[in-house]
């Protein structure tokens, strides 16, 4: 065994960095937090076999046969994230509990992925439920938690910030902030980055959609083309932009030719996804290209893979910089603050939209509001005011393949 360091000045290396130094100390807070694990996952473990053995016995009896094969995989993801996170939950408690703080990690790390794709399983099968909302939560726990769970993160965390914070400081002076310093990449992608990018292309793919609609498709008449609750804000365009350019940020310097096809397959497959998704859990159509030229069931089609393809030509070489100069305008001092205020912000406005749709495609599909949220919904987002926002989408509960 390896004695623990007591004693260590700057310059020398800390041996327990990267793994459980005998002498570190688990706190008391995450000791709290195993023991929660434990009990918690003790106490679900039965459910958990129960659930598990039932779904085998459906497939022994074939009684899945009424159902599609996309949804049959869906209810078995879902079955098997929750079950492996309960799972892994008792595992990563008596880890904690022994101190054995980096593998701990790496348990919560994939049980936080579990349960991003229980939480996408579960939405697509049953829409926006109450089950929804704690998958949710404790993937936002196990994410937060894993920061703390690891020593070497713990301890190198406030130097970190620090360093960081020079850095800054020094670069903005320098006007290379947000720039990727490796040279392997145009720009850090850092969450400030991305986020930026996010927000600041929702923002833009709005008002090139209305213009595109003015002149092009309804001349003349505008129609509002936002994409979430509140707020000039597509997110199509915010997430095919992160997409873009995390795709394109080591393309920065290849040619046109290539950052065309690599936009365009990206787009069109982005765009496909965006529209299959959102009639397989709300029966939404935002667009459809049915009879166009190469299109794709409807979906995405040649002409809009291309203006993709121009798109992220014009993204990497003229947008990206000019973005990144606007970004760089907030004050250094607060850009994290602000980020972070901001992203509260828009995640909640993101959680809204999908509540609101989910009410909208329930009260069409027949149902009646049965709690609060659905009834506060009805009252200030009832089917008049969702069909004002979202002109150009049409919901048909019929065409959804959610389970009952």
């Amino acid at each position: 065994m390896e004695s623990p360091v007591l004693q260590q000045t700057p310059l020398q290396p800390d041996p327990g960095i990267g793994r459980d130094a005998p002498g570190a100390r688990t706190p008391l807070l995450l000791k709290v937090f195993g023991v929660l694990l434990i009990v918690g996952g003790a106490v679900l473990v039965p459910e958990v076999v129960a659930v598990l053995v039932q779904m085998g016995q459906v497939f022994v009896e074939g009684s899945y046969a009424d159902d599609s094969v996309l949804t049959i995989i869906l209810y078995v993801t879902l079955v098997v994230g929750v079950s492996y996170t309960v799972l892994c939950s008792v595992v990563l408690g008596v880890r904690l509990l022994l101190g054995k703080r980096r593998r701990a990690r790496l348990v919560a790390e994939s049980m936080a992925v579990a349960l991003v794709v229980a939480f996408l399983a579960d939405l697509l099968l049953f829409g926006v439920n109450p089950g929804l909302w704690f998958l949710g939560a404790s993937a936002l726990i196990l994410i937060t938690a894993h920061v703390f769970v690891d020593p070497s993160l713990s301890e190198e965390r406030e130097l970190q910030r620090k360093l960081r914070l020079m850095e800054t400081r020094e670069d903005a002076e320098e006007g290379i902030l947000g720039l990727d310093k490796t040279g392997k990449g145009y720009i850090e992608l850092d969450f400030f980055n991305l986020f930026w990018i996010f927000v600041i292309a929702s923002v833009a793919g709005v008002v090139i959609e209305s213009v595109y609609h003015v002149l092009v498709v309804d001349f003349g008449h505008y129609e509002d083309r936002a994409g979430l609750l509140w707020g000039p804000f597509s997110p199509i365009y915010g997430f095919g932009a992160v997409l873009m350019t995390m795709a394109l940020n080591r393309f920065h310097n290849a040619p046109v030719w290539v950052v065309f096809l690599v936009s365009a397959v990206i787009g069109g497959a982005f765009e496909y996804f965006v529209s299959w998704f959102m009639e397989y859990a709300f029966g939404a159509v935002a667009w459809d290209y049915t009879g166009t030229f190469l299109n794709i069931h409807g979906r995405t089609n040649f002409m809009f893979m291309c203006m993709w393809g121009v798109l992220g030509v014009v993204w990497v070489r003229l947008a990206l910089p000019a973005l990144l100069h606007t970004v760089n305008l907030i004050p250094w001092r607060w850009r994290y603050s602000v980020t972070v205020v901001c992203a509260v912000l828009m995640l909640l406005d993101g959680a809204m939209t999908l509540v609101a749709l989910d009410c909208w495609y329930s009260r069409l599909a027949g149902l009646p509001p049965d709690n609060a949220l659905e009834q506060f919904c009805a009252q200030h987002f009832d089917n008049q005011w969702m069909e004002n926002r979202f002109e150009s989408m049409s919901i048909n509960p019929d065409a959804a393949h959610r389970s009952s």
